[in-house]
């Protein structure tokens, strides 16, 4: 185990093997990490307050410049306060480019260009226009902590050719992006692409960290390659970012996901999993993810999970599994708060596991009783 000292925002805490802990210090407050970032699309975690957030033990949630931008827009958020004033999140916030939703939503692209993206607003159909420097405005206006560069991520199946030119443009609108102007104290960082070819990759990483970004992003990664193509790249990929700056990776937010890229050296990652995982009424642990919607739970006295402090485990399996099935806002409010309060206690036992050194053995339980699963099948007992 290796103690390091800080440089810039980021201090490099303990590393064991490739897994790293830190801490990233923002103008609303330090993140540790490892970090797992609840999503907060539109201002908010869906149906949890602010408090109950941070109660679960997030510090940094992620808002959606895309979304964000079309309602309310960026001049409402600004007039009232900023992002934090607006949302009543007090903590760190990391806002996004937009980039992933413009792209990810290929039937609204009207145009890409050098100088940016033409779309149709998935609210209205109206035409909008991103470039980097009205996305880097945008998130001026928010006044978020961590702002991201707008980039191209395409999908998977893309010919080499697409994702060529979305490594070419994601560095052309990088080098805009770098120096454009901030919110006080706003941490800017870049985006490496290439899907998961070593050549096209390794050509973005190196244009990237030669900018003077506060943090680097892995983005193209986790959008339909298979698991071990994603784990092999980010396995060197990961490594070849600065070690004194944050490494994120977009997009990954299952227990084993985060596992495996934490033990490959990644400092932060969000996704929607946890939260729309509950509003479908299934609730993560250790054990694997439990459908509520199940007959099985009809009549089960016992918490989600036996020994867990959240909320939510103060009640039975068949209460939430009524609220579920009734459409009781209450059950998909409790199965938020369980299975973030889930994920982060995955992620800061990572995190106490690197500093003790014995992140390996953490590591290796947590997937065996993953592999263990599902709970559901071993009652009545």
């Amino acid at each position: 185990m290796a103690r390091l000292a800080r440089v810039g925002c980021f201090t490099l805490e303990a590393t064991d093997g490739a897994a790293r802990a830190g801490v990233i210090h923002t103008a609303h407050g330090a993140i540790r990490t490892p970090a797992f970032m609840p999503v907060g699309t539109k201002g908010t975690v869906k149906t949890l307050l602010p408090d109950e957030v941070r109660s679960v033990g997030a510090d940094v949630i992620l808002g959606n410049t895309y979304h964000l931008h079309l309602r309310p827009g960026e001049d409402v958020i600004e007039e009232v306060g900023g992002l934090h004033a607006f949302t009543g999140w007090g903590g760190p916030i990391l806002t996004d480019s937009g980039g992933f939703q413009v792209f990810s939503l290929r039937d609204t692209l009207a145009r890409v260009d050098d100088e940016g993206v033409t779309f149709r607003s998935v609210y209205d159909g109206s035409t909008e226009r991103l470039t980097p420097e009205s996305v880097a405005e945008i998130q001026r206006r928010l006044g978020s902590d961590i702002a991201m560069c707008l980039d191209i991520c395409p999908p998977a199946n893309v010919s080499v050719r697409e994702h060529e030119e979305a490594v070419r443009r994601t560095q052309l609108w990088a080098e805009r992006q770098v120096d454009a102007p901030r919110a006080p104290g706003q941490l800017r960082f870049g985006i490496a692409q290439g899907g998961t070819h070593t050549e096209l990759r390794t050509r973005s990483i190196e244009g990237i960290v030669g900018l003077p970004f506060e943090g680097f992003a892995l983005g193209g990664l986790a959008v339909g390659e298979s698991r071990s193509r994603m784990l092999e790249t980010v396995a060197w990929a990961a490594p070849a970012l600065p070690v004194d700056r944050p490494r994120y990776f977009m997009g990954l937010g299952d227990a084993e996901g985060i596992l495996e890229v934490i033990a490959r050296g990644v400092d932060m990652f969000d996704c929607v999993l946890p939260t729309r995982t509950a509003r479908t009424g299934s609730a993560l642990t250790a054990l694997g993810r439990l459908n509520l919607r199940n007959a099985r739970f009809a009549r089960d006295p016992r918490p989600l999970e036996p020994g867990c402090a959240c909320t939510a485990c103060g009640f039975s399996r068949a209460f939430v599994r009524h609220l579920v099935n009734q459409q009781e806002l209450l059950g998909l409010r409790l199965l938020t708060l369980h299975n973030l309060w889930f994920t982060l206690r995955l992620t800061a036992g990572a995190r106490d596991a690197i500093i003790g050194g014995t992140f390996e053995a953490y590591r290796a339980d947590a997937l065996a009783a993953l592999a263990a699963g599902p709970e559901e099948e071993i009652w009545p007992p």
